[in-house]
């Protein structure tokens, strides 16, 4: 069978998707209907907790340098929270296009196809795989595989033709984003945040030259214009007109785009051997950048179990796991973007909500929440009859460990995409010989930060088992083969 996972989509889900697939020995073609990548985008901040996961692969270093500005703050309905009194680092701004390009580039070193200019049109599944359609500039193919997975946005295609329900949470709603020069005296004028017929924000786009900056408006009651219809300058202006009541002035733009979509969630994130990934799962009006950061970590869960499944060894029912783990997540994601809603529109209504909770987020615990609610994500992992730890689900923290070959940052041991068993002050590790082609396994001194002597890591980070106690090997072989399947059985040698 082709063991090939076509992607519809280019964004962050998408290349993603196809550099962990490719990490773990699977081939992906991702189809990109744009013919060339706008140097412009929509997103443009990157979680810690998105960092944090970057950082597990080895790509951190190539989003963050001394220049990449941070953003020490974040917002939720306009009320500023403060990361500073967090455990965790800034959120980084990087635009969603160098985001797209730094991740195109390494699914490219890994043998990613990428292919500019081509949409899907047409989708067939059958007993086998999956016949896609698609079409470029100069002809129509269609392409077999194994998998078809629709990160194609919030007008998925994939989701359309694939015949995917979805629950409707609100209606549409209309906003402009325009990137501009402006001078200083107009930039007075402008006020970030909630007006009483909308939203209209003003984010600084070039630390070094504050005239550059990123116009936002948000429409609730109002319909935006058909999609074949080009935004203007003007529109923008009447936009900001309308939310503010003020003229807007400012050059040019250098880029605009109009968004809006109705705020939906796929009832199931799988039909078969077909799949959804990012905003084309789960669309909701922008909220802090959690629609970009929630579609990577959506690839980032589905990547590894697709690759078991493709290659053989998941266990069964491993693949319906990221539908159970993401679609509370994507959930979660769609009621906190429609949650801030209240907090702005209508304002008579909103103003003792916004004073309501200008209060609560003075509480630590209420700011923490806030600002982790989406992507700082825990799932539940349990097996019965088996005893919890506190440590399953979460993510493996970032510690320093002191191994035979020198002092090693956790983070660094999950680089290869593979499952991990760290054992951790224990002399001998059970042996796990029969998973050595999916699993590795790492002695270090007992870590003052991590109370475990045994802790078996996922791919994608979460901890899968953890064990506090005396070293209860056969509940370690139940996590192993729920989450690795079977071990291989070794080849015997032919006899004459």
């Amino acid at each position: 069978m082709n063991d090939t996972v076509v992607i519809a989509g280019g964004g962050p889900a998408g290349l993603m998707l196809a550099c962990e697939l490719q990490l773990a020995g699977v081939p992906a073609v991702v189809l990109e209907g744009r013919p060339v990548r706008e140097r412009s985008s929509g997103g443009m901040l990157l979680h810690a907790r998105s960092v944090d996961a970057l950082r597990r692969r080895g790509l951190a270093d190539r989003f963050r340098d001394a220049t990449t500005p941070v953003w020490p703050r974040t917002h939720f309905a306009f009320l500023w929270l403060d990361l500073s009194e967090l455990d965790t680092d800034y959120d980084l701004i990087v635009p969603q296009w160098r985001t797209e390009e730094l991740l195109e580039q390494r699914a490219v070193e890994l043998g990613v196809r990428v292919l500019p200019g081509h949409r899907l049109v047409g989708l067939r599944e059958d007993a086998d795989g999956v016949a896609v359609r698609v079409r470029s500039a100069a002809a129509e193919q269609v392409l077999r595989c194994a998998y078809l997975v629709g990160c194609d946005g919030p007008h998925s295609t994939v989701a359309e033709l694939g015949g995917f329900e979805f629950r409707t949470l609100a209606p549409s709603y209309y906003g402009v984003i325009a990137d501009v020069q402006v001078s200083g005296d107009a930039q007075e004028h402008f006020r970030a945040g909630v007006h009483p017929n909308g939203q209209f924000g003003v984010l600084p786009m070039n630390p070094s030259d504050p005239s550059e900056v990123r116009l936002m408006t948000v429409e609730f009651d109002r319909e935006p214009p058909a999609a074949d219809v080009p935004v203007t300058a003007e529109e923008m202006r009447a936009a900001i007109r309308r939310i503010t009541g003020a003229d807007a002035d400012f050059t040019e733009p250098r880029w605009m785009t109009r968004y809006g979509s109705p705020t939906r969630l796929a009832t199931s994130y799988r039909k078969g051997r077909v799949l959804l990934a990012g905003d084309a799962a789960h669309p909701h009006p922008p909220s802090s950048g959690n629609g970009l950061n929630t579609a990577l970590h959506d690839s980032l869960n589905l990547g590894w179990k697709l690759a078991a499944t493709v290659r053989g060894w998941a266990p069964p029912g491993l693949l319906d796991t990221y539908h159970d783990e993401r679609h509370p997540v994507g959930r979660r994601a769609c009621m906190r973007a429609l949650a801030q809603v209240p907090l702005q529109h209508p304002p008579e209504r909103a103003e003792p909500l916004r004073e309501l909770f200008t209060e609560l987020i003075e509480f630590p615990e209420v700011n923490r929440h806030l600002v982790q609610a989406v992507t700082d994500v825990r799932y539940s992992i349990a097996y019965p009859g088996l005893p919890a730890s506190p440590l399953l689900g979460a993510t493996l923290p970032d510690v320093a460990l002191r191994t035979a070959d020198g002092e090693v940052e956790a983070a660094g041991l999950l680089t290869d995409g593979r499952g991990l068993l760290l054992s951790l002050g224990v002399d001998e590790a059970p042996d796990l010989t029969g998973w050595a082609d999916r699993l590795d396994v790492v002695r270090a001194d007992k870590a003052e930060d991590l109370d475990a002597r045994w802790l078996l890591l996922r791919p994608d980070g979460h901890i899968a088992w953890a064990d506090t106690g005396e070293g209860d090997r056969d509940a370690l072989r139940t996590a192993v083969t729920t989450w690795f399947g079977p071990a291989r059985k070794p080849r015997t040698a032919r006899t004459s």
